[in-house]
Parts: C-alpha cells; sequence; structure tokens
C-alpha cells in the first residue's frame, strides 16, 4: 500500500464510476459532512468541489475526517480489519520475533494484543496450528542458534541475549531441539 493517492483525477473518475479497482487505493474525504468514504461507497455522490483524495483511512481520521456508516472505509481492502485475525497474529509474531514473550507471560502479551490469552491462543491455532508459547520458543532457539554460529560469546550471555531466563533452561530446550547440546553444536559449528 502507497502513502501517495493516484491523480485527482483518476481519482475522481474512479469514485464516479464507483471503481472497485481502486478500493483501497485511496479515499474520499468529504469537506462538507466530514465523512470519509471508499470508491465503491453506495451513499448519493458529492460534488468534485467539495472532497479531496488521501491515501489511508488512518490519514482521513487524522485530518478530521469520521468514517462512513455505509460503505465502512475501516473495511477497506489493505486495512487491518479487511485481513481480519491474521492481522492480529501477524502483529504478534513481530512482537514474539523482538523478544516481547521473553519477559511476560501469554495473558500479560495477549493484553497488550487488546485480546485474552484463551483468544490468542485460538487464533494461533487457527493460523499457525501451534501456540504464541511455542513460537516464543522456536524465536528464542533460533536467537540462540545464530549468536552460537557467528559469535564466541560464552554460553550463559548466548542463553540470556536469546531470551532464555536460565542457562538451566536454555540447555534443557536446546537438547530438545537438537539433541545434543549448545557446547557440541558450538564445537562443531567452529570447527567446520
Amino acid at each position: 500500500m502507497s502513502n501517495t493517492v493516484p491523480d485527482f483525477e483518476i481519482c475522481n473518475r474512479a469514485r464516479l464510476r464507483k471503481d472497485s479497482a481502486y478500493d483501497g487505493v485511496f479515499f474520499i474525504a468529504v469537506r462538507t459532512t466530514r465523512i470519509y468514504c471508499r470508491p465503491i461507497c453506495p451513499a448519493p455522490q458529492p460534488k468534485t468541489v467539495n472532497i479531496t483524495f488521501l491515501p489511508s483511512a488512518a490519514a482521513c481520521e487524522q485530518a478530521g475526517y469520521r468514517p462512513c456508516l455505509r460503505c465502512r472505509p475501516e473495511t477497506a481492502p489493505f486495512s487491518p480489519a479487511w485481513n481480519g485475525t491474521k492481522t492480529t497474529v501477524e502483529r504478534a509474531l513481530r512482537l514474539i520475533n523482538a523478544g516481547a514473550l521473553d519477559d511476560t507471560d501469554t495473558e500479560s502479551f495477549a493484553a497488550r494484543l487488546g485480546l485474552g490469552a484463551r483468544q490468542l491462543s485460538r487464533l494461533f491455532q487457527k493460523h499457525l496450528n501451534t501456540t504464541p508459547g511455542q513460537v516464543a520458543k522456536t524465536a528464542r532457539i533460533q536467537r540462540a542458534k545464530r549468536l552460537l554460529d557467528e559469535t564466541n560469546l560464552p554460553m550463559t550471555e548466548i542463553a540470556y541475549k536469546a531470551g532464555f531466563k536460565s542457562l538451566r533452561r536454555f540447555n534443557t530446550v536446546f537438547k530438545e531441539t537438537y539433541r545434543r547440546s549448545p557446547t557440541k553444536i558450538k564445537r562443531r559449528s567452529h570447527t567446520s
């Protein structure tokens, strides 16, 4: 999705045709009503002199417009609502990969996303067939493996930098995942 809109005349022709190909590409902000719409809005067309085109629903709201109740611009293509629960899972994945679940429990993490822990777990099962905790565990072990391969840091430092709370937990998870200790993996990667 771009932060720019096509030329005014292109947008205006698309709006007058109610062209669905432009749905989500730009939004129509109506100065007289302070409402913004999608190009496919079924409401009567406003006069051209009363409109401007903006690139996103957020830009419209920042400019002081409110969403149309008929075309529901917050559900336009490329908007988070249009992507549905997948957007929530994608956001959660970005946060987990950045270590957000390393320092908190699933309940607090879910609250940060505006959900309950059970709902977040259901979304992860639906979209990824796993749990947030398992994703966090995998992210930690992958960070640890990269640190083992790319640095000469001591094991304790690798464990903490990867997001583990203790060296013991790091060793246990590493052995569960790779069927060998981190020390053996490190030795092997540095001798190869």
